[in-house]
């Protein structure tokens, strides 16, 4: 079908007035590849212990260093659970999920590049790291100890009048100044992933400036949730090949298996720490690890995890990520007659997100089953099912997924 110019002005003049009316920009809507960006966006905001409330919200304007993203899913983290029942952040009421990951639908004039100095545009992928602060007691000595400055996590902000700070959500604006990275060659799962995987690519990172940590060492991890299924994934990628998990459920013991542990130990099969430590020194064929993860909350677990390590060994500890309790060890036993090196781990920096991308294609090369750690998908209406769920054990890594 012909049409003279008339015509086709007055098509043109009728698009652009609707995309007026309905507040879309042709970069914003048509560039997204996913659809207009609507005028309000829905926000998981907890308002109480044990509960949230789907909230909606308008969504602002961009500015000219900001990113708006269309959230497509957020893994929920044990930080979120204890959020979720003791609030020990004394948020309340927050917008959580830092596990989270989305398309770009809009961004300001001035953003070109991710952390990485990767180019960015509508329509890629991406997450987010940590909102770093300069805090010179630190950086004026080690910029690598960026993270145990205080730095801002989207999802553990406190609220305020944008209320778009959590991955917990239908869209979240990343500000000036926040780190970003271009991640549209992984798939969702794997980008959900990212967080938690970068917090155990740190540990092992720490672990080897012990210098104990080798190719051919005896390790033991300690605890099988997502953090410690991530840990043994990460050494066997490393070529890491005799790992012992150490464990009190059966079917996270069958997954580590999966994942690459040789062996496997129930601590509920044995009656005391003598006892379990034998049983660890049996699954070595009579020898003590030479380095060992502890990735539980469990103070009684810390206190345990020495028990398994040889004279001369390393321990990284990486499982308190809020005050869980004091744990009880002898010093002298524990520490100095055994000479153990301990090393403590905290999330993660730029650095270690780099390489976690890295280490996700290698350990879906080698065959190991990452996808798999994500066990259980609900929508965000259902948000307080999922913590529910988290909180039974039901799955491994529950998630938020946005259809």
């Amino acid at each position: 079908m012909e049409m003279n110019s008339a015509s086709v002005e007055a098509v043109v003049k009728q698009v652009l007035e609707s995309m007026l009316e309905k507040q879309i920009t042709p970069a914003a809507g048509a560039a997204a590849g996913s659809g207009a960006v609507p005028k309000t966006a829905r926000v998981a905001m907890l308002t109480a212990l044990e509960h949230y409330d789907i909230k909606e919200y308008p969504i602002p304007e961009v500015g000219d260093g900001d990113i708006l993203v269309k959230v497509e899913g957020c893994g929920v983290c044990g930080t979120d659970a204890h959020e979720f029942k003791r609030d020990p952040f004394s948020l309340i009421p927050v917008v959580l999920g830092h596990e989270g990951t989305g398309e770009i639908v809009k961004m300001g004039k001035n953003v070109k590049i991710d952390s990485a100095g990767k180019e960015l545009k509508v329509g890629d992928k991406v997450v987010t790291c940590m909102i770093f602060k300069d805090d010179p007691d630190i950086t004026m000595y080690d910029l690598n100890k960026q993270n145990v400055g205080g730095a801002d996590v989207y999802g553990l902000l406190p609220d305020d009048d944008i209320h778009l700070n959590g991955w917990f959500s239908d869209y979240i604006l990343i500000r000036e100044g926040s780190t970003v990275f271009n991640v549209s060659d992984l798939d969702l799962k794997s980008r959900i992933l990212i967080e938690p995987c970068a917090v155990l690519i740190h540990a092992v990172e720490r672990a080897k400036t012990t210098g104990i940590l080798r190719f051919n060492s005896r390790v033991v991890v300690q605890g099988c949730g997502p953090i410690g299924l991530i840990c043994i994934s990460i050494l066997r990628t490393m070529g890491i090949e005799n790992i012992v998990a150490v464990d009190g459920e059966q079917k996270r013991l069958d997954f580590a298996k999966r994942m690459g542990a040789e062996k496997s130990v129930n601590f509920k099969d044995f009656k005391g720490i003598e006892a379990l430590a034998e049983g660890v020194k049996d699954a070595f064929g009579g020898h003590l690890a030479d380095f060992a993860f502890q990735c539980t909350g469990s103070p009684a677990a810390h206190s345990n995890i020495y028990k398994f390590i040889r004279n001369g060994g390393g321990l990284c500890e990486l499982g308190f990520f809020i005050n869980g309790g004091d744990a009880t060890i002898n010093p002298h036993f524990d520490l100095c007659s055994k000479e153990i090196t301990l090393v403590g781990s905290w999330v993660y920096t730029l650095r270690d997100y780099a390489t976690t991308f890295d280490f996700l294609k290698r350990a879906k090369a080698i065959g190991l089953p990452m996808d798999d750690l994500i066990t259980h998908e609900f929508p965000l209406e259902q948000v307080n099912e999922a913590h529910q769920a988290n909180l039974k054990m039901e799955g491994l890594k529950i998630a938020i997924i946005n259809k």
